[in-house]
């Protein structure tokens, strides 16, 4: 792995000396391993390591909050760490410090079946609580793909394939338990469905990425699991095809569940990688409909009408369990199957969304930067709600190909937020969109954001360098 330089501003010796306090506090539960320190340097896509200096596996509120509280009290940099699934360098601890992981912190406190609403801890994933919710009959539908912890999914303001019907994290979260960079411990939001109670705190840490406090406990919507599910793949000879048909799917108000897109490359890689053989290398769409078994036979005849007047075929439906898994553990490979490509390459995820009128088009453009760079890049997408993901594949040693990649990523963005989109639908800024924010959002909106970071955190220790370009904070 790679090993990015460290921007040491903090005094050494009060980061000795905080660890010597942490240490006294928390015994074995404090580590400088390195080998548990690298593991905490880096997320799942760039493989850069940025380590921190000790790592705290926490098991409470009250140890984040003293913790915190150490940290502050010494000024050195702390990052929340959960299952270390994010792809924007939001784990790498560029100025070092103390990386909190949460995975400890792993408790489902209450789960109200009447409400329709659970309160967890942050460590817990989301497929831990859809076990444990399994008996009830109720599920939490956010799917990003990995099995993050929620309280990572609600840091970077996560969704999924399950967003085109259930809404994503900030739209699901109704309150928060968050340690703030003095180590205080306040309670946003709350369990009813609405308020217009003072500013909405539970929005502002949503997607702050740990910028501003380290969220410990999350309030979650819950969902009655459908009577019944079939999924679907429908394939296509263009990708305009595919986009179209999900365009007018839309239009016409088929409730689809989840509408993800795979390009013709990104199939090569998953029947490869997943065993579909079944299927073609061309544009596919990957399908669920949820409901009664007459409304989900109706939404499928809809949808089948509509996807044969732009070329749709190979139409296979999946109702059986075991089948249904199959095919969705494939599309959650996409990353995986795609690094399988070329073994040894680094990867650089892209996360632009566009309002969906425009996404073949955005699609396409993009697609054509990555063969003029000489990039292989594999595009897979949330297409129901105009958010998809170019994989782009590099050589970590030859610096010409990860300049290429940069350019291309940097032009997805640019294309993203010329068609009316974001840089970023569900992944977040982290380290590797700082510049493209200032893009998108202006330097005036940006300069209320670093606004509310001075004012939160004034002497930036949480999560320094991240969502917020360093120079705006000046």
């Amino acid at each position: 792995m790679a090993s990015i330089i460290l921007e040491r501003k903090r005094s050494r010796s009060g980061t000795e000396a905080a660890i010597s306090r942490l240490s006294a506090r928390f015994g074995e539960r404090l580590s400088t391993s390195r080998a548990v320190l690298d593991q905490h340097g880096a997320g799942e896509a760039l493989a850069d390591i940025a380590a921190p200096d000790a790592v705290l596996f926490a098991q409470s509120t009250e140890d984040v909050a003293a913790a915190v509280r150490i940290a502050a009290e010494h000024g050195i940099p702390v990052i929340g760490y959960g299952a270390g699934t994010s792809l924007e360098g939001h784990l790498q601890a560029i100025e070092g410090g103390l990386c909190i992981d949460l995975s400890q912190m792993a408790r489902v406190i209450e789960v109200s079946s009447d409400d329709l609403d659970c309160r967890v801890e942050a460590g817990v994933t989301r497929e831990a609580l859809n076990e444990y919710l399994r008996d009830s009959g109720l599920f939490f539908p956010v799917d990003p793909g990995a099995n993050a912890t929620l309280g990572g999914m609600a840091a970077t303001r996560a969704s999924g394939t399950n967003a085109v019907r259930y809404g994503t994290m900030r739209e699901l979260v109704l309150g928060l338990t968050v340690v703030t960079p003095h180590g205080e411990v306040i309670h946003t939001g709350g369990r009813a469905r609405k308020s217009a109670s003072g500013y909405d705190l539970t929005r502002l840490y949503l997607g702050s990425e740990g910028t501003l406090g380290l969220i410990t406990e999350v309030q979650l919507r819950l969902f009655g699991i459908p009577e019944h599910i079939a999924s679907a793949t429908c394939q296509f000879d263009t990708l305009d095809g595919a986009v179209q048909t999900a365009m007018l799917a839309m239009q016409c108000g088929i409730p689809v569940a989840r509408m993800e897109l795979l390009d013709e490359l990104q199939m090569k890689a998953s029947i490869a990688y997943s065993g579909l053989e079944d299927l073609a290398a061309k544009p596919t769409l990957f399908l669920e409909f949820h409901g009664s078994p007459s409304g989900v036979a109706e939404q499928i005849e809809s949808f089948r009408g509509i996807s044969e007047g732009f070329g749709g075929s190979n139409f296979a439906w999946a109702e059986r369990t075991e089948d249904r898994n199959r095919l969705w553990k494939a599309r959650h490979m996409a990353l995986f199957a795609a690094r399988a490509m070329r073994p040894g390459a680094f990867v650089y995820t892209t996360d632009a969304c566009v309002p969906i009128s425009r996404l073949a088009e955005c699609i396409e453009r993009c697609r054509g930067q990555a063969l003029a760079a000489g990039i292989t890049a594999t595009v897979v997408g949330h297409v129901g709600d105009g958010n998809f993901h170019m994989i782009l594949l590099f050589d970590p040693a030859d610096a010409s190909e990860r300049a290429a990649a940069d350019l291309v990523a940097r032009g997805v963005a640019t294309a993203a937020i010329e068609l009316g989109g974001t840089i970023t639908g569900e992944h977040g800024i982290g380290l590797h969109k700082l510049d493209a924010l200032i893009d998108e959002h202006g330097d005036a909106a940006v300069s209320v954001m670093a606004r509310i970071k001075r004012a939160l955190d004034p002497d930036n220790i949480m999560n320094p360098g991240k969502l917020i370009p360093p120079a705006a904070l000046l």
